[in-house]
């Protein structure tokens, strides 16, 4: 009975009703052998697990990594694919190259192409269900070696080559969307960069690039401290902390030195606030104006101050955290710190401003992932 259901995938296309039969994957697959027989004969790509096939000076930042040296390498046309044969924690991914007519890409990678399959269909198959058969068929005790022929001798279910085309198309259409939106959510957050980088003065200057009609006053640099009250942990009086708000939740805590807090859904802020994480792997302080992350500082911020102003500015500038080890932020280390001020309606200004790009961001964000969690359930549903 298991063996039975296993023939039928949850969810069809209307008019298919046969079941998915056995096959190999050699039935499909044909190698593809041409190689490069000058330097730099195509351009170089890289196959990324996350990304697909990039070119590889993109990916890597403007630069090509792989030597001149690259006569002999693999030539993967356009339509064709390949993955890393060799893996850390046997997990293989799939890729076609829809970018370029041909690129070069290293011996590590095998290339092939198709035989009566569809093309969109194959590459979900091979990417969706498969990581433990494809785990078995990988050799090696420390790094894992998938080599094309251990991965043709593979079986799993294939529908006919209609239905196989039906699914196929759609699920190309929902990852173009699903690419479209990660483009216009990639446009939206360098776009706030942009600004972040013209709204705010740079490289000690009092005056911002780019302003709001009606503002030239110079801007003035003052410390944290005395812009705002700063508390850090058990510094928090749970007098001045009330059970019904709208800002941020901070609870009084256990703390070590006056640096950890904890947030605790019995209390919240009573005045508008920014939180500071406290810890960071590459010494940042990071300014959120709602933040769950357990290591915090809280800046309650003075009422003529914009606290979506004050959030953009932290995080434009950059707290950097003096320590050794796992960098910590202190409530002193963080009063410390001096930013440039304009005037309270300039602040107002820029706040709301990017409080705007930063709700976009936000829904566009919850969009994407939507439509990555439909494409998850349609792979569950459509595949055997």
């Amino acid at each position: 009975m298991k063996d039975n259901q296993a023939k039928y995938p949850q969810l069809r296309f209307k008019g298919f009703t046969d079941p998915w039969d056995k096959r190999y994957l050699g039935d499909y697959v044909v190698d593809y052998t041409e190689k490069t027989t000058q330097e730099n004969q195509f351009p170089v790509l890289t196959s990324s697990q996350q990304q697909g096939i990039v070119l590889q000076s993109e990916y890597f930042s403007d630069r090509q990594v792989t030597t001149d040296e690259n006569i002999g390498y693999f030539v993967l046309p356009r339509g064709y694919f390949t993955y890393r044969s060799r893996s850390d924690n046997n997990i293989f991914v799939f890729n076609r190259n829809d970018i370029i007519d041909k690129g070069i890409i290293s011996y590590f990678y095998p290339v092939f192409g198709l035989i009566n399959a569809d093309s969109n269909f194959f590459l979900r198959r091979i990417n969706n269900g498969l990581n433990r058969q494809l785990a078995i068929a990988a050799e090696g005790t420390g790094q894992h070696v998938l080599s094309l022929k251990k991965f043709k001798k593979m079986e799993t279910r294939f529908p006919s080559l209609p239905e196989q085309k039906q699914i196929g198309e759609f699920l190309e259409c929902l990852d173009d969307l699903i690419t479209v939106n990660q483009c216009k959510l990639a446009k939206l957050k360098e776009l706030k960069q942009g600004y972040l980088q013209k709204l705010f003065p740079r490289n000690g200057s009092k005056f911002p690039q780019l302003r709001f009609a009606g503002f030239a006053d110079a801007w003035e640099e003052r410390k944290l401290s005395t812009e705002s009250t700063i508390t850090a942990g058990g510094d928090i009086d749970k007098s001045k902390l009330k059970e019904v708000g709208e800002y941020p939740i901070f609870a009084n805590a256990l703390t070590n030195d006056g640096i950890v807090g904890y947030y605790d859904s019995s209390y919240r802020v009573e005045a508008p606030a920014v939180t500071v994480t406290g810890r960071g792997d590459v010494g940042n302080a990071k300014a959120r104006k709602v933040n769950f992350t357990p290591v915090v500082r809280l800046l309650a911020v003075k009422s003529n101050h914009d606290v979506d102003f004050l959030e953009n500015a932290i995080n434009n500038h950059k707290v950097l955290v003096e320590s050794t080890g796992v960098p910590q932020l202190t409530a002193p280390q963080l009063g410390n710190y001096k930013i440039f001020f304009p005037t309270g309606e300039e602040q107002q200004k820029i706040g709301s401003f990017f409080k705007q790009i930063d709700d976009t961001i936000a829904l566009h964000q919850r969009k994407l992932e939507k439509l990555q969690e439909l494409k998850k359930g349609y792979l569950q549903k459509m595949f055997c």
